[in-house]
Order: structure tokens, then sequence, then C-alpha cells
């Protein structure tokens, strides 16, 4: 978890959001135990801008990749930091109920969830599957 930390707090600090100032940082560990990372971009045409979470998960499958291992979310303060209500959808097209999110903030680890815990009896590719 300690790579997954020191990439995603390098993310945040990258961060483009000159609007809201509250830069987001993700890492991801996929199942060939490669990571990718990813930061939040705003945009003058709010709410256009792409959370931390959904960049990384855009690396991931740039990379190849389709199956989130573990996931790192960062940002500032001192108040647990959670993906928003469409980053935690976007994390179970890519991940099981029993994903681990390590919810950090600039001193380190605050908690650390499962993403069923975050989307309860959430709606997964599992649905659509054919018999």
């Amino acid at each position: 978890m300690d790579d997954l930390l020191k990439l995603a707090r390098t993310m945040m600090v990258r961060a483009y959001a000159p609007y809201s100032k509250f830069a987001v940082g993700a890492a991801l560990l996929d199942e060939a135990g490669r990571v990718h990372a990813g930061c939040n971009v705003e945009n003058a045409a709010y709410p256009q801008g792409l959370c931390a979470e959904a960049s990384a998960i855009a690396a991931l499958v740039a990379a190849g990749q389709k199956r989130v291992l573990e996931c790192v979310v960062i940002g500032p303060g001192s108040e647990v930091i959670t993906p928003c209500g469409g980053c935690r959808q976007k994390l179970r097209e890519f991940a099981t109920d029993d994903l681990p999110i390590h919810l950090c903030g600039p001193d380190g680890l605050h908690r650390t969830v499962t993403l069923g815990q975050l989307l309860p009896m959430s709606f997964g590719p599992h649905h659509l599957a054919k018999p």
C-alpha cells in the first residue's frame, strides 16, 4: 500500500483544480501487479471535469487491464475523503465488492473500507451476463 499511497500523493500534487481548490489523487493496483494513477482535472465548463479515480481507471484501461485489486484515494484536509457516487460505480465495473479502498489524507491512511461498504447492493457487470 505504501507505493500506491506515494503515487496517489504525487497525483494529488499534479491535480488541476483551479475552481474547487480540492486536489485529489488516486492509484490502482491491477491483477498483473501494475499500478495506474490519476488526478482530478477540472474544467471551466463545470462539471465537465474528471475525478482522480476516473482518470486512474482510464489509465488502467489504456494499459490493457480490466481488473482493480486495490485502490488508494487521497485528498486534502483532516476529513475522510471517499470516492463520489459516480466513481464508486466506475470502480464497480472493474472490481468486486471486496475491493479494499484506502482513504487517505496528507498525513497518510485514515481508514480502509471495501467497495461493498461504499456501494452496497451495487449493479455490476454480472447483472448483464448472458445465461
